[in-house]
């Protein structure tokens, strides 16, 4: 691998060369946005020809050039002539992609969630600072700036004592059936797709976007989805607590699968309890329904003190008074990230979803799946990121990786 780029390496109007990782749906999406903001992907990879069959075309468009295409990651990582990588793989190959990627000196763009564990993440925080490599985790809410104002209102004090913070998913989710297993398309590398995770037989339901309804690839509803809404709730815990103690200490919650009897392994219906010794923070999935009956959307964040509540999602944030009256009413505002992460690729500045954030929002959704698979409430201790004396729990900050796929040493 090579080694770190020196900082400030990039002249303010130098093209920023881009690769992709993971070129379906959300990858394809930060490339796209990306061009739009200035850089170029010079490469694409992806195990499956079909999807580069299809992307190519549309990236060759925006920027005039066709990305060169390759199948192995590491090829990426050996080009001198990428400067930055955008990690849109499945969950299970984050930790790989993301440690080998800082040892090579590129700058990240990583996809949320973050990892599949908390140790994972923590090791992916030490090497992009032990390697100076600026990591941008795609919870795309801390670059829209009425998120930034709305977390800001929260700390002013104005709503009073914050007694409660909730974050909330809704939505119909289809039935993904229960196909049996076959072959692999062709023109799909399977081997390359499972990596380090378990040795399975193809089935289309472990595959495309589906792979994230299963544990050995994702992280539930919580990390595919909630980690938007709960990154927010951690910027206002942020900004109320000076960035101090933003995790919880005890964790509980009841989750199950409640709406279709399919092949997903993962919740769909849960309700998280997060205690932060005075206040709690709740997350609540519901798979079949498209509105949260109470605040009246579909996937958002409140804050609910002694004189108010603030409710903030996509659209903007607005006050209700406890008194009944409106409050502040603050509208929708653009979602710049991949600006953000291709200034701070020149600058060399953290950017504004740093790694140690998407971290701790990953976290968060790492406790809510440890409840579920425990079923049980568990005690947390912020300052170690451990579960003391809890030998069941601390067994799930780590994971196994399939023989032939070792974890970078970095």
């Amino acid at each position: 691998m090579g080694t770190a780029a020196a900082p400030f390496a990039f002249g303010a109007s130098e093209t920023i060369s881009l690769a992709l990782i993971g070129a379906r749906n959300q990858g394809r999406g930060v490339a796209l946005r990306s061009i739009a903001a200035g850089a170029r992907i010079k490469t694409l990879c992806d195990v499956d020809d079909a999807i580069n069959a299809k992307v190519n075309p549309e990236l060759e468009k925006a920027q005039g050039k066709a990305p060169e295409y390759v199948k192995d990651y590491r090829r990426v990582l050996d080009d001198k002539g990428i400067d930055a990588v955008i990690i849109a793989a499945p969950d299970h190959w984050h930790t790989h992609m993301a440690l080998a990627a800082c040892q090579a000196g590129k700058d990240v763009y990583l996809e949320k969630p973050v990892s599949q564990t908390i140790s994972e993440g923590q090791w992916i925080r030490d090497a992009a600072r032990k390697y100076d490599r600026v990591m941008q985790v795609g919870t795309m809410r801390r670059s829209a700036d009425h998120f930034r104002t709305a977390a800001e209102y929260v700390a002013s004090g104005k709503l009073g004592k914050i007694c409660m913070v909730k974050a909330w998913m809704c939505q119909v989710r289809k039935s993904i059936g229960t196909p049996p297993d076959g072959a692999p398309p062709e023109g799909a590398d399977y081997e390359m797709w499972l990596g380090p995770a378990a040795k399975r037989p193809f089935n289309q339901n472990r595959f495309h976007y589906n792979w994230r309804f299963f544990w050995d690839y994702g992280n539930s509803e919580l990390g595919n989805q909630g980690v938007h809404m709960l990154d927010v709730a951690l910027w206002g815990i942020q900004k109320m607590r000076n960035a101090e103690k933003c995790l919880p200490t005890k964790v509980s919650g009841l989750s199950g699968i409640y709406w279709l009897d399919d092949a997903k392994e993962v919740p769909d219906t849960q309700v998280t309890n997060y205690d932060f010794g005075d206040f709690m923070l709740v997350w609540e999935l519901r798979s079949f329904n498209e509105k949260h009956a109470v605040e009246g959307t579909q996937a958002g964040t409140g804050f609910y003190g002694t004189e108010g509540a603030l409710i903030v999602d996509g659209s903007g944030w607005w006050v209700q008074s406890n008194r009944g009256e409106p409050g502040p009413k603050v509208g929708r505002a653009p979602f710049l990230h991949e600006k953000n992460f291709l200034e701070s690729v020149k600058s060399r500045q953290r950017p504004n979803s740093d790694i140690e954030i998407g971290r701790l929002s990953t976290t968060l959704c790492h406790l809510g799946n440890v409840v579920h698979h425990l079923k049980r409430d568990v005690r947390f201790d912020p300052a170690t990121e451990t579960f003391p004396g809890d030998t069941e729990a601390n067994a799930l900050l780590t994971k196994t990786y399939r023989d032939g796929y070792p974890l970078p040493r970095v």
